[in-house]
């Protein structure tokens, strides 16, 4: 199954619409998230992506650009100290630096905007992702040292809502 879309390279974030996963799209995350960094180097296989996936009380949306997936956030409703936890968010690479992660991620934050913090960790290798987080206001409030993988931390972040 491939992970990019036959849409057009060029996507337009104001036409990118989110909604919840359909049965189908599971796979298609689960390809995404199994062929993407960070989950390569953190080791995970595709049985471990569809696994978290899977996970019962976690919700899965897709974002979709013309009707073709080109990205998905899931997001864990009573995560980390009782507040929403965002546990995967991935864009197709013919759709990545063009505005549709950071839709994604307001996307969970207006769904979970009763809440007054929301949280996700960051691979301390992945220095892209840490940039686009913190250009997003999240802030890092703690490390998990040699949490996945030795030698690297998990770091948690963090955004107040409310």
């Amino acid at each position: 199954m491939a992970i990019t879309s036959a849409t057009p390279a060029r996507h337009n974030p104001n036409l990118v619409t989110i909604a919840p996963a359909r049965e189908r799209d599971g796979e298609w995350c689960a390809q995404l998230m199994a062929g993407s960094e960070p989950w390569i180097t953190l080791g995970r296989g595709i049985e471990q992506c569809r696994a978290v996936l899977q996970r019962r009380g976690d919700e899965l949306y897709v974002a979709r650009d013309r009707g073709q997936p080109v990205g998905f956030i899931l997001i864990r409703p009573i995560g980390c100290a009782g507040s929403p936890y965002i546990v995967s968010v991935a864009v197709a690479e013919s759709a990545r630096g063009q505005g549709i992660g950071a839709k994604l991620i307001a996307f969970a934050e207006k769904h979970m905007a009763g809440s007054r913090f929301i949280f996700l960790c960051v691979s301390s290798f992945n220095l892209r992702a840490q940039a686009f987080y913190l250009r997003l206001g999240y802030e890092k409030v703690g490390a998990l040292p040699d949490y996945i993988i030795e030698g690297h931390s998990e770091l948690l972040l963090c955004k107040r809502l409310a």
